[in-house]
C-alpha cells in the first residue's frame, strides 16, 4: 500500500472524513502533519500544494487534494488503483 501523507489542523471535519474514507479503503498509517502546532509546516504545505486549506493529502509522491478531491477521486475510480501503487 502507498504511504499516506495528509496535512491536518486539531479540529477539522474534512480533515475527520479523510481519515474515514482511507481507513475504510484498508490505509493502516496515516502520517498526520499537524500545521496548527507547527506554523513551519504550514508554510512547508502551502509552498508545496499552493492551497492554504487542511486537508492536504498525498498518497506516494501524488498531491491529491482536499477531502473532496479524494471523495472525487474515489468515486471516479481511481483510488484504489492510487492507493495500490505502493
Amino acid at each position: 500500500m502507498a504511504r499516506v501523507r495528509m496535512y491536518v489542523t486539531a479540529v477539522c471535519p474534512y480533515c475527520i472524513n479523510a481519515e474515514r474514507l482511507l481507513r475504510s479503503k484498508g490505509v493502516i498509517e496515516i502520517e498526520k502533519i499537524r500545521i496548527d502546532l507547527d506554523p513551519a509546516r504550514r508554510d512547508e504545505m502551502m509552498a508545496i500544494t499552493g492551497r492554504r486549506t487542511v486537508p492536504q493529502i498525498f498518497i506516494g509522491d501524488t498531491h491529491v487534494g482536499g477531502f473532496d478531491d479524494l471523495s472525487a477521486l474515489d468515486r471516479a475510480g481511481g483510488l484504489d488503483p492510487l492507493l495500490a501503487s505502493g
